[in-house]
C-alpha cells in the first residue's frame, strides 16, 4: 500500500506533468502540423507517435527506476489520447510501446491492458465526431451537470459523459487488477474509497488537460485560416466587382469618341476589354511589378481619355531592375483611382500623377503621388475612398484592402504611409521587403543595365506606347 499523502500528491503532479508535457509538445510547429493533418499517411501516423510516446515512455522508465517518482507515468491516459484521436491501431503500437519499460520491469500485465484499453476508446472513436472528441472536458463536475441538465427534459445519451464513464471504469478496473496481481501491473493502491474515488477522478482529468491545450491551438489556427480565407474573398471581390458606373462613363467616351476619331474609340474598347479580362481571370496573389504597370497604363489611357490630355498628365520613373520584382496583385490601381477620384477630380485645372519604383535596402519602394487638393486632417486619420469609379460605391475597401493584403503577403516589415498636405497633394509610399531569389534577380538585372535608369513618361508618351502595345494585341483578336 502507499502512503494516503503520497497518493494526492502524486495525484497532483500527474496533472501537472500533462500540462507540461502537452504544453512543450505545442511549442513545436512540426507536432502541431502532424495533429491537426486531416489526412495522415503511414508515415505521418508514426511521427505523430512518436511525438507523442517518445517523452510519455521515457516517464514510465523514470518511475520504475527512481523510487516515490510515481507522477511520470501517464501511459494509461497517454493511451486513451492516442485512441481517441488516431483510432484503435495507433492507439495499440502506443500502448505497446509505453509498456515497454514497465514489461522490462516484470510488469507483464501492462501490456495486455494497454492494448485492452486501445480497443475499448479507439471503437468509442469510431462512432463519435470530432467535435465530441476535441470538446471533451477534464472538469469532471461541469460534465456531469451538462449531462443532469440535458436528460432531465429529453433523456439521451451524451457520449462526453459515456467518454468520463469509460475512463474512469477502466481505472476502476485496473487498481481491482493491481489489487488482485500488485507485483505485475503499476497502479496506485489503496484501501481509502475517498482516494479510490480521488484517483477515478484524476484520470479523465488527465486525459483532458492534454486535449483542452491542444484544441485552442486547433480553435486559433482555425480562426487564422478563416481570416486567410476571408482576405481571399476580399481581394478576389476587389479583383471582380466593376461598379457600373464606371462602365457607363467608359462606354459613354468610346461613344463620343466613334464618330470623330473611331481610332481612339478602338484603342479605348481595347483597354476596356485588358481591363475586364485582368478582373475576371483568376491571379496569383503575388505579380510582377510590371504586370501591375500594364494594368495601371490601361487604366490610366481610360481616365486620360476621359479627363483630357490637359488635366489629367502621367509621370512614371520605373527602374528596369524594379520590373520583375513580385508584388500584391491589384496594388496601384486602387492607388491611382483614389488620386484621381480623391486629389484631381475636385481640382479645376487637373494636375499630375507620379509613380516610382526604387531599390533601397533590399526593399522595394513603390510611391503614388500626386498634386491634387490633398486631404484635410479628418480624412488623414481615415484615408480610405468612399466611392471608387472601378469598385462599386460605397465598398471602401481599395486602399484598406492594398494595405491589409501588404501585411499579410509581405511580412510585418511591409509598409504603407501616407503623406498628405491640403491643398498641395498626396503621396502614398509602399515599402515591400525583397526575398533572397528576387536579390539575386534584381543583380541580375543591374549586371544587364548598368546605367540603372528607368523610364520617364508623360502621358502622351504613355498613350502612345499603350496603343501600340495594344493595337499589336488586337490584331491578334
Amino acid at each position: 500500500m502507499i502512503d494516503s499523502k503520497l497518493v494526492l500528491i502524486t495525484l497532483l503532479i500527474k496533472l501537472g506533468v500533462a500540462a507540461a508535457v502537452s504544453s512543450a509538445l505545442t511549442r513545436s510547429t512540426v507536432f502541431k502540423n502532424l495533429l491537426f493533418c486531416r489526412r495522415r499517411t503511414v508515415s505521418q501516423t508514426l511521427g505523430l507517435l512518436a511525438w507523442i510516446c517518445i517523452p510519455l515512455t521515457l516517464g514510465v522508465w523514470v518511475r520504475v527506476i527512481v523510487p516515490n517518482f510515481l507522477a511520470a507515468d501517464i501511459s494509461f491516459e497517454a493511451v486513451i489520447i492516442v485512441a481517441v484521436l488516431l483510432g484503435s491501431t495507433p492507439a495499440m503500437v502506443a500502448g505497446a510501446l509505453l509498456a515497454l519499460p514497465a514489461v522490462l520491469h516484470r510488469e507483464y500485465l501492462t501490456l495486455p491492458f494497454n492494448l485492452l484499453v486501445a480497443l475499448i476508446f479507439g471503437t468509442y472513436r469510431a462512432f463519435v465526431s470530432e467535435e465530441d472528441v476535441w470538446s471533451f472536458s477534464p472538469f469532471v463536475d461541469l460534465s456531469m451537470y451538462r449531462w443532469i441538465r440535458r436528460n432531465l427534459s429529453r433523456p439521451r445519451v451524451d457520449r462526453q459523459v459515456l467518454l468520463l464513464m469509460l475512463i474512469m471504469g477502466m481505472q476502476l478496473l485496473r487498481n481491482w487488477i493491481g489489487d488482485m496481481d500488485p507485483h505485475h501491473i503499476f497502479v496506485l493502491r489503496t484501501r481509502s474509497v475517498p482516494l479510490l474515488l480521488a484517483i477515478c477522478v484524476c484520470a479523465p482529468m488527465v486525459v483532458g488537460i492534454p486535449l483542452k491545450i491542444w484544441n485552442q491551438i486547433r480553435i486559433e489556427r482555425k480562426l487564422e485560416e478563416q481570416e486567410r480565407l476571408l482576405l481571399e474573398a476580399r481581394l478576389d471581390a476587389l479583383q471582380r466587382q466593376i461598379n457600373p458606373h464606371f462602365l457607363f462613363n467608359t462606354l459613354n467616351s468610346i461613344a463620343s469618341l466613334v464618330r470623330f476619331r473611331p481610332e481612339q474609340a478602338r484603342q479605348l474598347i481595347v483597354k476596356l476589354a485588358s481591363i475586364l479580362r485582368v478582373l475576371l481571370q483568376d491571379r496569383d496573389d503575388l505579380t510582377p511589378l510590371r504586370e501591375e504597370l500594364q494594368f495601371a497604363d490601361d487604366y490610366l489611357a481610360i481616365e486620360v481619355t476621359r479627363f483630357g490630355a490637359d488635366k489629367l498628365q502621367v509621370v512614371k520613373d520605373i527602374p528596369a531592375e524594379t520590373l520583375e520584382i513580385l508584388v500584391p496583385s491589384m496594388l496601384l490601381q486602387p492607388l491611382i483611382e483614389n488620386s484621381i477620384k480623391h486629389g484631381l477630380e475636385p481640382r479645376i485645372g487637373g494636375g499630375t500623377i507620379t509613380l516610382r519604383s526604387r531599390l533601397q535596402n533590399e526593399k522595394l519602394v513603390v510611391t503614388v503621388e500626386d498634386d491634387g487638393v490633398g486631404m484635410s486632417s479628418d480624412s488623414e486619420t481615415d484615408p480610405l475612398p468612399r466611392r471608387s469609379s472601378l469598385l462599386p460605391s460605397g465598398t471602401g475597401v481599395g486602399m484598406r484592402n492594398v494595405r491589409e493584403r501588404m501585411q499579410v503577403l509581405c511580412g510585418p516589415d511591409a509598409e504603407f504611409e501616407i503623406v498628405s498636405r491640403p491643398g498641395r497633394g498626396t503621396r502614398v509610399v509602399l515599402t515591400i521587403p525583397l526575398n533572397h531569389a528576387q536579390i539575386d534577380m534584381t543583380q541580375d538585372a543591374e549586371t544587364h543595365n548598368p546605367e540603372g535608369r528607368g523610364p520617364e513618361l508623360r502621358s502622351s508618351e504613355l498613350r502612345t506606347s499603350s496603343s501600340r502595345f495594344h493595337e499589336s494585341r488586337s490584331s491578334d483578336l
